[in-house]
């Protein structure tokens, strides 16, 4: 049999771990059920799984780095050893992540977010799109050419990180740990395309601070919640002279908003009665590849600075500024590359069409190896909806492909040989 029917062989077993592994909470902090599940997958067929800790110590330092708020004591990442780690192949990483976002109020779900439940062909599931579907598409990929009496004529690793939707910095350990190779993979959701460029993202949290008293008197405090409403419309004001830029760069100049300030979360005050003392928000907003994080930065703190001399209740307020989370630079492909071809010549084969390309308006873990180590990083992944929403769902018809074109694509980089018994 060819790689494709092990692909189909295996797909019914492949579609039941997805499930088991969607049905797996692992929100930040919950990881560890869901990587002991992928630990035990990849020993199946791997040479052996590294078991790797987040520590600060190890990559604080590095350039990429997002700061985190929270603890990383039990978290890890898991990465399988496959190949032949003396062959004439070209090597690869397969990188996907693990967590996901919180599901929101279940009163927005037709299904149990936590349900892998299959309907008309599409496998529903916090996560089930972004991304485990493509980090299983990974593994089957790799089992289908062990299944095959296979193995890559070259190292192949298959790294289950942590912490990708808020920092990025479990890629990053990879990186410090030394994992490196000739073309990563990165199987995030972006129906079928190939990406060619991606924003950077920027976290970033403003607290304010009023001045209580009773609600009968509220013309004498410093109401924070009211104090945040013109810094939000600033920011907003900030998003709207960024995509004005959209036209120096080429890939966003037709894009009609491609620079997104989100407002994301708010707390403020504590009694219905009293002038609300705190106020704090958290946003998000995005920034062109080829930015430079830090200019991005001082514009963001320059906003806030003006706005504390022009606006007396904001200056009244005593605002600061701090950024938790994602300090995450963009990614621009390089054209042309070897691993580009050797992709779209895989993804013909399997669809029976050309590979299309284009640019996102997210962030994915590609900056870690594209721009840290200069690696050609490929996001290609599987047809899926709502993810960061309700009712997310990976198509199956589409994971199935994929996971062929992933097949392909490790016979025709690496190049295969008979495994040892």
């Amino acid at each position: 049999m060819n790689l494709d029917q092990w692909v189909d062989d295996l797909f019914e077993a492949q579609t039941t771990f997805l499930s088991s592994l969607v049905a797996t909470k692992s929100t930040r902090g919950l990881e560890e059920t869901a990587q002991k599940m992928m630990h035990e997958a990849m020993q199946k067929d791997a040479q052996q799984v590294d078991v790797l800790p987040i520590e600060l110590n190890n990559i604080s330092h590095l350039r990429g780095f997002s700061p985190a708020t929270v603890s990383y004591d039990g978290m890890f990442n898991r990465i399988g050893h496959y190949g032949n780690q003396t062959g004439k192949g070209r090597s690869l990483i397969f990188n996907g992540h693990i967590d996901v976002v919180p599901e929101g109020p279940l009163a927005g779900w037709s299904v149990d977010p936590y349900g892998g439940e299959v309907k008309q062909g599409k496998l529903y599931g916090r996560g089930s799109s972004d991304m485990k579907a493509g980090l299983v598409a990974s593994l089957y990929a790799l089992r289908a050419i062990h299944a095959a009496g296979m193995q890559p004529d070259a190292p192949v690793y298959l790294q289950s990180v942590v912490e990708e939707e808020c920092t990025g910095n479990g890629a990053l350990a990879c990186l410090a740990a030394g994992y490196q190779a000739d073309a990563v993979i990165i199987g995030e959701p972006f129906n079928e395309v190939l990406v060619t460029e991606q924003l950077g993202v920027i976290w970033f949290q403003i607290k304010l601070k009023g001045l209580p008293v009773h609600a009968e008197q509220a013309t004498a405090g410093v109401n924070a919640i009211e104090a945040m409403l013109p810094v939000i419309a600033a920011y907003r004001q900030l998003e709207e002279k960024w995509n004005a830029q959209k036209h120096s760069h080429a890939a966003y100049a037709k894009h009609s908003h491609p620079i997104n300030l989100n407002v994301a979360q708010f707390n403020a005050g504590d009694w219905t009665s009293s002038v609300p003392s705190w106020a704090v928000l958290n946003l998000r907003i995005a920034m062109y590849p080829g930015d430079d994080l830090s200019a991005r930065q001082t514009e963001i703190a320059a906003v806030l600075q003006q706005l504390e001399k022009d606006n007396d209740l904001v200056g009244r307020a005593q605002p600061e500024l701090s950024y938790h989370g994602f300090l995450a630079e963009g990614y621009r492909l390089p054209r042309h590359t070897d691993a580009e071809k050797v992709l779209a010549a895989a993804h013909q084969l399997v669809f029976n069409d050309s590979l299309k390309k284009g640019p996102i308006t997210a962030t994915t873990d590609a900056r870690f190896y594209g721009l840290y180590q200069q690696t050609p990083t490929l996001v290609y992944g599987p047809k899926g909806q709502g993810y960061h929403g309700f009712d997310e769902y990976v198509e199956l018809a589409s994971l199935r492909n994929i996971t062929k074109v992933y097949a392909r694509f490790i016979e025709n980089w690496c190049g295969l040989t008979p495994r040892s018994q």
